[in-house]
């Protein structure tokens, strides 16, 4: 990769930090990149004002109390000069235009700042930054310029606001070509807004987005509960897990939303806050991951309990939760740059072979879960076991699919230029999460005959289990015994709760 855009990836990433919309700098140093000192001022996705430019400006970046301040051995190096000592520019440009800013130099290689030979070649002016006029703007990319004076340590850039006519994703830098500045810094902060608030552009959809998953939570949410307070009486443990899920993910994705509503009015986004909804979605992402282990391993179904698998699911939950915990808060907490996140590959490796671990457990758990319910003829919970395999299954190949689509997208979108789509990449495992969920309320919705597919320690029959009757008995105990018939009547097999335990065992 060429100088220039390896600059551009670099900076944009680990560039100037950023508390909200609101661009804050403190202090922040300069990195040292080809032949220029460079700081990244932010990247966002910036929909652009209406035709009427007597209208007050609703999209634009802002200025304010950007300072520079320089070394004193800097300083020091500039003293004999009688005015200005030292170039500092801001240079702002949509992604459209980056091949605009810099030049080629000798041997092909890209340089950002203009040197003797550049400047003979092309044009520019010894000692900036390389630029060529947009096509559709001749007056972008836009630059400011700020020159220290004397030997004073800082100088302040002056307050602009810069109004936003062409929707697209805008990039800022602050750059200086002058060699002895080395050591430069800067503070201040910069203002970015959209017509609608000051959400960046590629999170302004999932606000939206947001609304819609918290009222489809909702609408599941009350279905449930009817059915839930209808018939409590037979409501399984499963239930109550699924119970809980359900809440989590209306209380996860309306967190979500009123995360975003705040960030969108006040242009702040307190690193508390985020990090709490953060955390409520990989309390919902665990649990909901070990339900289905739970129910793969025949939980309330085939066995009352995990029994010494019990230990080791919780085991794996908790490191699940931290694995996806960690990552989640470095892909979200303090974000507000447009370019995607980039999380470090020691915080993603992690969660992802846990996920995969997960998948195979879950599968090799459904196996031997199929072949009990067949063993014991139970056509009800096994036809339940089967549809929930086949969501799986699907489940799965569409988490595959997306997966390779998503790395597809980011490589052959470095700039984010496609960041008004970018949203999708987000949305689209809530969605998948969801839809998971509505299956497993479907498959072990309350009902009246909820117990038709509970434990109860009775083997069917071999004619039909669901002539069978499946409630308990008149002393509230659940029959302890199974007792299958052959066609002659007698007595072909027998299933106790210790020939559970021990198959439990052995798995």
């Amino acid at each position: 990769m060429d100088l220039l855009l390896g600059a551009l990836l670099l900076l944009v990433v680990g560039g100037g930090g950023a508390e909200a919309s609101i661009h804050t700098y403190d202090r922040e140093p300069f990195r040292e990149v080809g032949n220029a000192f460079l700081l990244s001022g932010g990247s966002e996705g910036v929909v652009a004002d209406g035709a009427d430019l007597a209208a007050p400006a609703s999209s634009f970046i802002k200025f304010t109390n950007i300072t520079f301040w320089r070394t004193p051995e800097s300083a020091e190096s500039h003293a004999k000069m009688a005015h200005s000592t030292g170039l500092v520019q801001a240079i702002l440009f949509e992604a459209a235009d980056r091949d605009n800013i810099g030049g080629s130099a000798y041997g092909g290689q890209r340089s950002i700042c203009c040197t003797p030979d550049l400047a003979k070649l092309e044009g520019c002016k010894q000692g900036e930054v390389i630029r060529r006029p947009s096509s559709d703007d001749p007056d972008w990319p836009y630059v400011l310029d700020t020159h220290f004076s004397g030997s004073h340590l800082s100088v302040k850039l002056d307050d602009e606001v810069v109004r936003i006519t062409k929707t697209g994703m805008y990039n800022l830098f602050f750059l200086s070509c002058d060699p002895k500045l080395r050591g430069l810094s800067m503070s201040g902060k910069t203002v970015w807004r959209n017509p609608g608030g000051y959400l960046p552009g590629r999170m302004a959809p999932l606000m939206k987005f947001y609304v819609f998953m918290s009222l489809a939570y909702l609408l599941v949410m009350v279905v449930w509960s009817s059915q839930y307070i209808r018939f409590w009486r037979d409501i399984m443990p499963i239930q109550n897990w699924i119970t809980l899920i359900i809440a989590l993910g209306l209380f996860e994705m309306t967190l979500w939303y009123f995360e975003y509503l705040n960030f969108n009015s006040s242009g702040v986004r307190p690193i508390g806050i985020t990090t709490w909804v953060v955390t409520v979605g990989a309390i919902r992402k665990t649990i909901s991951r070990l339900l289905i282990l739970s129910i793969s391993m025949g939980y309330g179904v085939v066995r009352p309990t995990l029994g010494g698998l019990t230990s080791k699911v919780l085991l794996l939950g908790l490191t699940y939760f931290l694995a996806s915990e960690l990552l989640d808060i470095a892909e979200n907490v303090g974000t507000i740059n447009d370019i995607s996140g980039k999380a470090r590959l020691f915080l993603v490796l992690p969660d992802a072979f846990l996920d995969a671990f997960l998948i195979l457990w879950i599968f090799t758990s459904l196996s031997r879960t199929l072949e009990k319910l067949q063993a014991r003829r139970s056509s009800v919970k096994l036809d339940i076991y089967r549809k929930f395999t086949n969501a799986l299954a699907v489940s799965v190949i569409a988490s595959v699919a997306w997966i390779g689509y998503e790395v597809y997208f980011k490589a052959t979108d470095p700039f984010s230029e496609r960041w008004q789509s970018a949203w999708i990449i987000t949305a689209f495992w809530d969605v998948l999460a969801f839809v998971l969920l509505l299956v497993i309320c479907y498959l072990w919705a309350p009902s009246q005959s909820s117990q038709r597919y509970a434990y109860s320690g009775e083997a069917a029959d071999d004619d039909d289990e669901e002539s069978q009757s499946l409630t308990k008995g008149t002393d509230g105990d659940v029959g302890m015994v199974k007792v299958d018939k052959d066609r002659s009547g007698g007595v072909s097999s027998a299933f106790s709760l210790e020939d559970e335990a021990e198959e439990d065992k052995r798995e």
